[in-house]
């Protein structure tokens, strides 16, 4: 048998866990371990901040929308007809002469 294949069968057999030198095996191993955690972490990490950007996204645009619906119904009632369909509910009409302008002269002094 090759020393290829001869380390491969101690290796699927675990003795590379228990030979002397498995110290060295051990510590390769833990770190390789840990590694895996980490990345696995911020993985995890990385895939909860993009469904948030997500969401927030389309609450962004919900609200946009709202903004553009609300805008629009304050501009209507801005119009000068449904001031007056308002006004005259109260009692109030419009005025039947026109408006005068009044001109202020100083005088010189």
């Amino acid at each position: 048998m090759s020393k290829f294949k001869q380390g491969i069968y101690n290796a699927l057999k675990g003795k590379i866990l228990v030979s002397k030198d498995a110290f060295k095996n051990w510590r390769i191993i833990i770190y390789v371990v840990m590694l895996l955690l980490f990345m696995i972490s911020r993985s995890h990490s990385t895939d909860k901040k993009v469904i948030k950007i997500a969401k927030l996204n389309s609450e962004i645009r919900e609200l946009k929308a709202e903004f553009i619906d609300t805008r629009t119904k304050v501009m209507r009632l801005e119009l000068e007809s449904s001031v007056q369909k308002k006004v005259v509910e109260r009692g109030l009409l419009p005025s039947e002469n026109p408006p005068k302008k009044i001109k202020v002269v100083q005088k010189a002094e």
